[in-house]
């Protein structure tokens, strides 16, 4: 029963938090809707979602949070003072693949947006067998490095993370 009622716990409860966090007032009229929407939506789209991902080791994913929070503020300042400071011809940004050795889809699609996220790369393309990624970058004299960054920083813990 809790199964229909509730197929994405996780998911119903993001949903009554942000549409607070939407709202900016806690009343009892926002919270009670909040949570209808934390039932209703999840209810309507369970038929879309084959299986709820299998973490295995869960406190890695509050160590991944840190770690990329981290990246976006450094990378902020870093990006900042490029813009500031750099002229446009010796800004060298570029293109390159990096080749990914995690394999489930939910841990590619959440490197591919922490990439994204994180200012001066871009996550462009998954490739067509879902061994790579296209990614942009702002600016770097060594491409190798950015690549060595992402499998070292982010995808050795999502390795660990999803099985």
């Amino acid at each position: 029963m809790r199964r229909r009622l509730l197929p994405h716990p996780l998911f119903s409860l993001s949903l009554l938090v942000v549409w607070l966090m939407l709202v900016n007032k806690v009343t009892p009229g926002n919270v009670l809707l909040g949570a209808i929407l934390g039932v209703f939506v999840p209810m309507l789209t369970a038929p879309y979602w084959p299986g709820q991902p299998h973490i295995k080791k869960p406190l890695k994913m509050v160590e991944y949070v840190l770690v990329v929070i981290w990246d976006i503020v450094v990378a902020n300042f870093q990006v900042a003072r490029i813009i500031l400071f750099k002229r446009n011809e010796d800004i060298r940004s570029g293109w390159v693949c990096v080749p990914l050795e995690i394999t489930a889809p939910e841990a590619i699609t959440l490197l591919a947006g922490t990439i994204t996220m994180t200012p001066g790369t871009v996550s462009a393309m998954l490739s067509a067998d879902g061994t790579s990624i296209l990614v942009h970058y702002l600016h770097d004299d060594d491409p190798d490095t950015i690549v060595e960054e992402i499998k070292t920083r982010y995808e050795r813990r999502l390795k660990e993370m999803f099985p």
